[in-house]
């Protein structure tokens, strides 16, 4: 998610002056400096002397570590860590502004959905100038925090599951013929059509509109009941929001 963030600012009319990166050693923040024109440093602490905020890119369970090696030197912090509170943010990051995210990959494209916690009055201009930078990558929607978790596993999670759906049709019609990128094609420009039309119908609409009495697609919404997709869907929400809880 932080290359998705990146690639989406560096391409952005409005970016930051400058981007910072560091990993644990993998390498990645070398080739994100690369590709991004920015910069890979070697410690946490020379990246958060340098740097105005400190966006958190981390796994939850190391987020003690991190803060150890920020040694209280973030002047500001975003976070895009699922199932930490901005309560356990701002006990961590004491007098600062910390501002809580959770962006969709599609950022990296301008088209993410970024959800956020409110700010609080301590978070001051600095909280409302990291809310308008992550604004340049998509749909900003502001959630409680006591509901994030939830929107995580509804919009954080849902663009791997329709990627899914995406290649079992595809790989569906390929199996009856059609050349494997045609079908792929029809498919998504199938997908972004209808997510145009969604915008102005409800699902049960547009699935009417459809799917006519005794047609094929009635069959094939008949074949995805047997199989339990809805349940299964669900289940999908579920099974994400028992991770982050624990």
């Amino acid at each position: 998610m932080a290359e998705a963030l990146a690639r989406g600012w560096a391409d952005s009319e409005v970016r930051p002056e400058q981007m910072l990166f560091c990993d644990n050693g993998s390498g990645r923040a070398q080739k994100l400096a690369a590709r991004t024109e920015g910069e890979a440093v070697q410690t946490l602490k020379e990246l958060a002397l340098r740097s105005d905020a400190v966006l958190l890119a981390i796994k939850p369970n190391a987020l003690e570590i991190v803060v150890e090696k920020l040694d209280g030197e973030a002047r500001a912090v975003a976070s895009i860590l699922g199932a930490t509170s901005i309560t356990r943010l701002r006990e961590l990051f004491t007098g600062v502004p910390v501002v809580r995210t959770m962006p969709t990959v599609a950022t990296e494209i301008g088209e993410g959905v970024i959800c956020h916690t409110p700010l609080s009055a301590d978070d001051g201009p600095t909280g409302k100038s990291l809310i308008n930078l992550f604004g340049q990558l998509g749909h900003m929607a502001e959630v409680p925090d006591d509901l994030m978790d939830a929107a995580t596993a509804v919009m954080g999670c849902s663009p791997a599951y329709l990627a899914v759906v995406v290649q079992n049709l595809a790989e569906a019609g390929a199996a009856e013929g059609l050349d494997p990128e045609a079908a792929y094609e029809l498919v998504i420009e199938s997908f972004a059509g209808t997510i145009d039309l969604l915008r102005q119908y409800d699902p049960i609409s547009v699935r009417s509109s459809v799917a006519s009495p005794g047609g094929s697609t009635e069959a094939g919404l008949e074949a995805l009941a047997d199989a339990g997709v809805e349940a299964a869907f669900k289940g999908a929400v579920s099974a994400s929001l028992a991770r982050m809880r624990g």
